[in-house]
Order: structure tokens, then sequence, then C-alpha cells
């Protein structure tokens, strides 16, 4: 009962009642990248293309190839396409999450700051002119 409410109204959570019936009716299935997200084109017209989010909807989980495909900057699905040696698996954007990369000293990071190292000057701006004397000839 849960994922047919989730499905009904929220779209953030993947496919939506709309989308699954579209898809049911025209779609063609493409293929499926690492992260079980599905591709498809349409029956009729095969320049609409879309994907199917698993999980929470983000974009940042589509890998550059299929990316490439989606925005027709490539004909072949990457499905039929053999990836390079060279080429490192695809993570989308962690920014947010709990994964996200923080730094040392980061105030998100559990372990201790760094002191300060003494190299650090802080900016002190120059002291105002002072006043003039009434009735100074300026030159």
């Amino acid at each position: 009962m849960g994922d047919f409410l989730r499905q009904f109204f929220t779209w953030w959570h993947g496919q939506t009642l709309s989308l699954r019936f579209f898809t049911w009716r025209r779609g063609v299935l493409v293929g499926r990248d690492e992260a079980e997200n599905l591709y498809y084109r349409d029956k009729k017209d095969a320049s609409k293309r879309w994907v199917v989010y698993r999980g929470i909807v983000d974009a940042s989980k589509t890998p550059p190839e299929w990316h490439a495909w989606l925005h027709h900057m490539a004909e072949k699905p990457p499905s039929s396409l053999s990836r390079r040696a060279w080429q490192k698996p695809h993570l989308p954007n962690m920014t947010g999450t709990r994964d996200a990369w923080r730094p040392r000293g980061s105030l998100h990071r559990s372990a201790a700051r760094p002191p300060a190292t003494g190299d650090y000057e802080p900016w002190t701006p120059p002291a105002p002119p002072a006043p003039r004397a009434s009735g100074a000839k300026i030159k």
C-alpha cells in the first residue's frame, strides 16, 4: 500500500503511476546501467528517450555515456558499447549526504580540528588620514 501511495503522490521516489502507464504503453526498454536505472525510447518516435531512476530521482545518477544517449549526442545506447580500461565507475553527486567529502578541518568531520599554525595574518585596514585644520591651503 505504501508503494502505491508513494507512486501516486510523489515524483521524487522514482516512477509515478502516470510514468508507469506511459512507459508500459509507449516505451521500449533500451538498457540499464550499474545503478539499475532503466532507459527507454518511444515505440513510435525513437527520438523520445527517458530514464526511470531506481530509488530517489537524482539526475547526477545518470552515467556520462547514458547522458550522451539521452541527449542525442550518441546514437547507440551504451549497453552495446564496452567500457574502456581507464574509465572509472560512475558516482553520483554526494553533496548533502552522509557520504559527502569533508575536508580536514571541516565542521562536519568527526575528527578534531587542527590548531592554527601561526602563518595566518589577519588583515587590518589602514588608519584613516588625519583631518585637516580649517583654513589650511590645498596645494
